[in-house]
């Protein structure tokens, strides 16, 4: 019955197009994707499905899509500390109902005493280690401050309600499914290099394991939380809390100081936008690249029919391969935080910059990227990151990713208060021209500065349809592969008519510049698309695992509901139209779609 009804819908759709809209072949979708999770009212989708639950609570009791949003990531720092973080940072892009636009950047920031040269030797040579673990790779957290901010100025419920998911699952703990349980027992070696690590994360003996069913209980990650919300900011970056980071950077040879943390502060800026197919494209600007690197892909496809090409057909894969490569170039020059240096932005962006960037485009040979440098706008991530995407009852949209950036940050917790500490110093140019962990190379634009932001691939992102009603909440995590994540799954739903699970599920490819590898997932490719694409001269890899975890919500404003009458006759009735909010939910993760 399920079949016989989305196939009738699929043929109503099809009518419904003009003529010559409609793929010169079938598409391709993702084999026994899933239907989306379906709400009327609201609809959080996380990376653990406690998150979402403290999401939809909160969307429940009457608050926005910011309160929500705020409890979720809160929640997320208790039940996904891998990457959902105190200790981190991250962007958050909204959306209110009356189309207001707006951005939180609360990425965190070098302590005051890093040096440009903090990771290299004597002799100038890069030492990576130092900025991927330990006490050295922390920048100054800023979640906190972020979410708080947020909820200040966009929130309508009490903080004390807000916080009140996060605040149980940590005192009264929560079940560790299978997946979790063993993660944590996969990193003991790496937890128990850190005594206060080794603590909270291992229980004491390689002999004993973490198993399914086991309570997690977080006590100090609780009181933390309680002190944020009796003393708001002051509750995390001063008093207790600050003396307890303070203390564990003193015992590792680590940076960040009182001072420090109490001259954070989160930024309010305006979002970056632009345009695809008459749908407004609504993201994050500096010091994350995605944004800009998400237009400029866009940009330069757009001009093509890809729908004609097919989807991921040699000729549509080398197409966005070439746009990638040029697109991850400019990113490795030209993106910074913007307190530091000037990013020419709009100039990236313009449809006559992309124009022509993209002249040289041959569509029967790749380019090399030895070859390939930036291009002149004037002229004329770990893998560990998480996203989650909310929408409420009233249309307001949140659109919010996250990270320690590597899986549990730098190793480090923090003794007394129980959570992680991020590695994103790594993700500055240790020295430009030197790859960090991702093999993302940068310039001077992203040299390490007491105080500046680190440059990031986060890409949070809310897309409106051509009569400005929301469609589309996005993100991922995945490093260097969160901008191309996110560029892909718009052009599945925009172009390709995709509904948002298949757009999440469906396999994806990437090119970074360099490495001069062009990267698909397991199975994504078929065979005669590789040979072909070997032909054109690209070095296509396997990477063997499928990368990030989008979480997406799909807004279908007028929804037609179809039901059968009589399933042998395939008869059908249409009983309404409503506004239904679709959740898409990555299964290359573990996380959950709760709405009501």
């Amino acid at each position: 019955m399920k079949m016989t009804v989305r196939r009738c819908v699929a043929l109503c759709l099809l009518w419904l197009l003009p003529a010559g809209a409609g793929p010169a072949r079938p598409v391709p979708l993702p084999a026994d994707a899933p239907d989306p999770v379906r709400a009327e009212h609201g609809l959080v989708v996380s990376a653990h499905v406690e998150a979402s639950a403290a999401g939809a609570e909160i969307l429940k009791r009457g608050g926005n899509a910011v309160d929500a949003a705020v409890a979720t990531g809160f929640a997320l720092a208790v039940v996904y500390p891998a990457a959902g973080n105190l200790g981190g940072g991250g962007f958050m892009v909204i959306r209110l109902a009356d189309g207001t636009t707006t951005t939180i950047d609360y990425r965190e920031r070098a302590p005051a005493a890093a040096t440009r040269t903090m990771y290299q030797d004597e002799a100038g040579n890069v030492l990576p280690e130092l900025s991927r673990e330990g006490y050295l790779a922390s920048g100054v957290p800023g979640s906190v401050a972020g979410l708080l901010l947020a909820h200040e100025r966009y929130g309508t419920l009490p903080l004390k309600d807000v916080l009140a998911p996060a605040i149980r699952l940590a005192e009264e703990g929560f079940v560790l499914p299978r997946w979790q349980a063993a993660r944590f027992n996969a990193y003991y070696d790496a937890f128990s290099a850190y005594e206060s690590t080794a603590r909270y994360f291992t229980l004491g003996d390689a002999s004993r394991s973490y198993r399914e069913g086991d309570r997690f209980v977080q006590k100090d990650l609780a009181a933390v939380l309680k002190r944020i919300r009796k003393d708001g900011r002051d509750g995390f970056y001063r008093g207790r809390t600050a003396d307890l980071i303070v203390a564990e950077m003193q015992r590792g040879g680590g940076l960040i100081t009182h001072e420090d943390l109490a001259a954070y502060e989160a930024v309010e800026r305006p979002p970056v936008v632009g345009s695809f197919h008459g749908h407004r494209i609504i993201t994050m600007g500096p010091p994350s690249s995605g944004g800009v690197a998400l237009l400029q892909l866009l940009r330069a496809v757009e001009p093509y029919d890809l729908r004609e090409m097919g989807w991921n057909s040699s000729a549509t894969v080398h197409l966005m391969g070439e746009a990638m490569r040029r697109v991850y170039a400019d990113r490795a020059h030209w993106l910074g935080d913007p307190d530091y240096v000037r990013v020419p932005v709009q100039e990236l962006i313009s449809r006559a910059y992309m124009d022509r960037r993209m002249a040289d485009f041959n569509p029967y040979r790749a380019d090399t990227s030895v070859t390939m440098t930036h291009g002149d706008p004037f002229a004329h991530e770990s893998t560990e990151t998480t996203h989650y995407s909310v929408v409420d009852a009233a249309g307001n949209a949140v659109s919010t990713t996250t990270t320690l950036n590597s899986f549990f940050g730098s190793k480090v917790v923090v003794d007394g208060a129980g959570f992680f500490l991020n590695n994103e110093m790594d993700d500055f140019s240790a020295k430009p021209g030197v790859p960090n962990q991702f093999g993302l190379v940068g310039a001077e634009a992203n040299a390490i500065e007491p105080g500046k932001r680190m440059l990031s691939s986060m890409t949070p992102t809310i897309v409106e349809r051509p009569d400005g009603t929301p469609m589309l909440v996005v993100g991922a995590p995945g490093g260097s592969t969160i901008i191309t994540t996110v560029f892909q799954v718009i052009v599945n739903m925009v172009v390709y008519g995709m509904d948002v699970q298949e757009a999440v599920s469906a396999p994806r490819i990437h090119h970074q510049w360099l490495p001069d590898e062009l990267w698909y997932e397991p199975f994504g490719l078929q065979r005669d698309v590789v040979d072909n694409l070997k032909r054109r001269g690209w070095r296509v890899v396997d990477r063997g695992a499928p990368w990030g975890r989008a979480h997406a919500i799909a807004v279908a404003e007028g929804e037609t509901e179809v039901r059968a009458n009589d399933a042998a006759t395939e008869r059908f009735e249409v009983v309404t139209a409503r506004r239904v909010l679709l959740g898409g939910v990555d299964p290359r993760g573990n996380g959950a779609a709760i709405g009501y």
